[in-house]
C-alpha cells in the first residue's frame, strides 16, 4: 500500500523559498485529498520594540499577515483544493512547525521550504528547516526545486 497524507502543513514566511514550498504543497495535497494547513508563525521574539510602539507596529505586523494569508489559501482555492486551514501563530517558529502545530492538527507532512541562510547566520540563529528536520514527529519535506523540479537560482 502507498503511503497517503492526510494533513499537510505548509509554513510560509513570505520568502521564495516557502512560496515553492507551498506551490509543492498544493500539488501533493490534490494527489493526497489531503487537507492543507497554510501557518505563518510570528516570532515573537522579532516584535520586540522600544517600549511605546509595541501596538501600533505589532498591529500593522498582524494586519500585513492576514493579507498573506488570503492570498496564499486564494491560490489554494483556485488550484482546486478544498480543504484547507490557514493559522497565523505566535511564538518560536522552529518549536511551532516542528513540534507544536504536529501534534496539534495531527500533520503527517510537512513541506518546508530550503533555508536562505549562510554559513555563518545558521551558526549564529539556526536553520527553522534544520530544527524541523531533526525534531518533528512527522515526514519532512525541504523543498529546493520548482513545480517542474528544476533549481531556482
Amino acid at each position: 500500500m502507498l503511503q497517503e497524507y492526510t494533513t499537510i502543513l505548509a509554513p510560509i514566511d513570505g520568502s521564495s523559498e516557502s512560496e515553492l514550498a507551498f506551490r509543492k504543497a498544493i500539488e501533493v495535497s490534490k494527489r493526497n485529498n489531503a487537507k492543507l494547513i497554510i501557518a505563518h508563525i510570528i516570532d515573537t521574539r522579532a516584535i520586540q520594540t522600544p517600549s511605546g510602539f509595541e501596538g501600533d507596529f505589532t498591529d500593522e505586523i498582524i494586519r500585513q499577515t492576514k493579507i498573506m494569508m488570503d492570498e496564499y489559501e486564494k491560490i489554494a482555492k483556485d488550484a482546486g483544493l478544498t480543504s484547507i486551514e490557514t493559522r497565523i501563530e505566535y511564538g518560536s517558529p522552529k518549536v511551532m512547525i516542528g513540534k507544536d502545530l504536529p501534534d496539534q492538527y495531527n500533520i503527517d507532512l510537512i513541506m518546508i521550504g530550503a533555508t536562505g541562510l549562510n554559513a555563518v547566520e545558521r551558526l549564529f540563529i539556526g536553520s527553522v528547516s534544520e530544527y524541523v528536520i531533526r525534531h518533528s514527529p512527522c515526514d519532512v519535506m525541504v523543498v529546493r526545486t520548482d513545480l517542474e523540479n528544476k533549481k531556482v537560482k
